[in-house]
């Protein structure tokens, strides 16, 4: 009994903010008849629960809004609003992207950096090329490649390489970007190779002195932070734009507008030349080493017969694939995405034509109908997913691909945004987010033991449309319209905890 009573206390709590006023006030009135007994409490707050068409009216959100909320075990469809509208995802999308890792790739998998050579290691010299040959990895950073040269010298007994350091990064197509309308600066938009570090970003520091300004470009992890030439920034006379960005040949050439720069600050900026930057800093690290290698050259393909000097294994794919759900890491949902697309039908040549493998995977294991993704982590706006499609994809992943323990535990807020401790709800989901864009799908644990998968996107596309380029970083308005529909959010997994829970 007392278990009983401490959960409707909650649940009465939970629901506090979505009860009608009118009925708080009725409330004090004395009665003028006999009443009946009273209704258990949790079917009293659900018969306060307005219409769902109502509750979205009341959230304000221009544009479009796609909703659907099913049950895991039956698949029954419990509510939906729109649900057959398609919209652009955002990050959503990597939840899709990590079944379809782990359906093709296996929970297992380690993205490999491998040292080979085109001679042997004879007395600690290699009479030949040294080649840093990359495996697509998304999570390669600074650290790693130290520890790779460390092992260089320590483990394989390399000292001295007479013929040339070629780079390979041929294990997944180049691009310069993942989405062409963001603006140049904007980290999470980097360019992708099959080799890959920091997450392609380079950090941008810059402190006043005297007239000017001291400015570094480095490729900072936990521990180190080496200098980099990969990338240049200069310091012009003006106050916009703020950034430019032009291709510098073997470097990415930068300039800032001294106007906006204050005393001192840093970003990170996004690097197109991955291959080159990582071999860089593996040039930096060797030599601290004792390994003088000659200037990095790229190479198209690896050369026949090399020597296998040794391998750099990421951590497993469950676990890269939590981590990028959890920091929505744009790089990593494209390196395993595309990963995933040469192991099922091998070579291709364009984001766009991985991004269709994808769909159609998606189609055949999912049950999807009209998914449309043009990418893997969601930054194109013009990818779209409806609701009932996305709803059925979780389903049919909660059950054959292990998808629930990798979503990030969602808190519940309430109407100040928050966090609501020890909420009776457990929701386990992926966020999305872009400039007049925001979706939400996961799972959602009630307290009866019911489990409901659910999608929520909402999109005013003619707002961000008439957008500039320069405005995407952060555009006016924009805040607004994420906080409403975070709230429409929080409303909709407030009101399903309601009706759906015994």
């Amino acid at each position: 009994m007392t278990r009983e009573v401490s959960r409707r206390a909650v649940l009465g709590g939970l629901a506090s903010a979505m009860i009608a006023p009118s009925a708080f006030a009725q409330s004090a009135l004395a009665p003028t008849t006999s009443l009946r007994p009273a209704a258990r409490a949790e079917n009293i707050l659900k018969t306060y629960q307005p219409p769902l068409s109502e509750l979205i009216e009341q959230a304000r959100l221009a544009g479009q809004i796609s909703v659907q909320v099913a049950d895991v075990k039956s698949g029954l469809v419990l509510e939906s609003h729109n649900p057959l509208r398609a919209l652009p995802p955002a990050s959503v999308a990597k939840a899709l992207t990590a079944c379809y890792a782990l359906d093709v790739l296996g929970p297992g998998y380690h993205f490999e950096t491998r040292v080979l050579a085109t001679a042997p290691v004879t007395n600690g010299r290699i009479d030949g090329d040294l080649i840093l040959a990359g495996g697509g990895d998304p999570t390669l950073d600074t650290d790693g490649i130290a520890t790779i040269t460390k092992r260089l010298r320590e483990e394989a007994g390399v000292t001295e390489v007479t013929g040339r350091f070629l780079v390979w990064a041929g294990a997944l197509p180049s691009l310069i970007g993942i989405d062409s309308e963001q603006p140049d600066q904007v980290g999470y938009n980097p360019g992708i190779s099959g080799l890959n570090l920091n997450f392609n970003r380079v950090h941008f520091e810059w402190q006043r002195a005297g007239d000017g300004y001291n400015v570094t470009m480095d490729a900072r992890s936990a521990t180190l932070r080496p200098d980099v030439r990969a990338a240049r920034m200069r310091v012009e006379p003006r106050n916009h734009p703020i950034y430019t960005y032009k291709d510098g040949g073997v470097f990415d050439d930068w300039t800032v507008a001294r106007g906006a720069l204050g005393r001192n600050g840093a970003r990170w900026l996004p690097v197109r030349k991955p291959a080159l930057y990582a071999a860089e800093v593996f040039q930096i690290f060797a030599r601290s080493n004792g390994i003088v290698l000659k200037a990095p050259e790229l190479i198209d393909t690896l050369p026949q017969g090399t020597t296998h000097v040794l391998t750099h294994e990421s951590a497993p794919l469950r676990v890269v694939l939590r981590d990028m759900l959890k920091y929505s890491t744009n790089i990593t949902a494209e390196c395993v995405g595309m990963t995933a697309t040469t192991a099922r039908t091998g070579r291709f040549d364009t984001l766009k034509a991985s991004a269709d493998a994808m769909n159609a995977w998606a189609k055949e294991r999912l049950g999807m109908s009209s998914v449309a993704l043009e990418d893997h982590s969601g930054l194109g706006d013009d990818s779209r997913v409806s609701a009932r499609d996305m709803v059925k994809a979780l389903i049919a992943a909660r059950k054959s691909m292990g998808i629930k323990p990798l979503l990030k535990e969602h808190p519940l807020r309430d109407e100040d945004r928050r966090i609501i401790e020890d909420h009776p709800l457990s929701v386990h989901a992926k966020t999305g987010t872009l400039n007049f864009v925001s979706g939400l799908g996961g799972f959602i644990d009630l307290p009866d033991g019911t489990e409901l998968a659910f999608a929520c996107f909402s999109a005013d596309l003619p707002r961000r449309d008439a957008l500039t380029r320069d405005q995407r970083e952060d555009p006016p308005g924009g805040q607004a319209y994420a906080i409403a529909a975070r709230k429409l959010q929080q409303r909709l997994l407030a009101r399903w905890g309601i009706l759906y829970n015994g």
